[in-house]
């Protein structure tokens, strides 16, 4: 089986967020795909942030924390309404895809997928609840990071 892996068709590893995808724009998530997930898999879980939020915030930024996704899913569609799936709350207090946003200059924003070999439940409410709760049950994870400025 080959690595987990997580893409966008809107933008490549690396490359420019499209602006539609912003906190002041739509506030949608891009569309992503997914290939490579163990067979031993029973959940995927998703968290955006923006680790250059840190010097402006104080803290890496969370935009999207999303869990217990099936282990099948090979597409997030673009503005998904994630009804199959649990989503926490990001660092705008909302609960939902909080796109870029940086205050001071161009941020790079990670998209990281995680398989695991549970599901979480409803416990995590932030990042950090689901990075916790995450412990110990990481088969494999993949990143895709983009770039976003004001």
């Amino acid at each position: 089986m080959s690595a987990l892996t997580l893409k966008s068709p809107a933008f490549d590893d690396g490359a420019t967020i499209p602006r539609e995808y912003g906190y002041t724009n739509r506030n949608v998530n891009p569309p992503l795909t997914v290939s490579g997930v163990p067979e031993a898999a029973t959940g995927l879980a998703l968290i955006v942030d923006d680790p250059d939020a840190k010097a402006p915030a104080g803290k890496i930024w969370d935009h999207w924390v999303v869990w217990d996704i099936d282990p099948t899913t090979t597409a997030i569609p673009e503005d998904w309404a994630a009804t199959d799936a649990r989503e926490g709350r990001n660092d705008y207090g909302e609960r939902g895809y909080g796109g870029p946003n940086p205050p001071d200059r161009e941020h790079t924003y990670r998209f990281t997928l995680y398989a695991l070999e549970t599901t979480i439940g409803r416990g995590p409410q932030t990042a950090e609840d689901l990075r916790d709760a995450m412990e110990g049950h990481i088969l494999a994870s993949a990143a895709l990071t983009g770039t976003f400025a004001p």
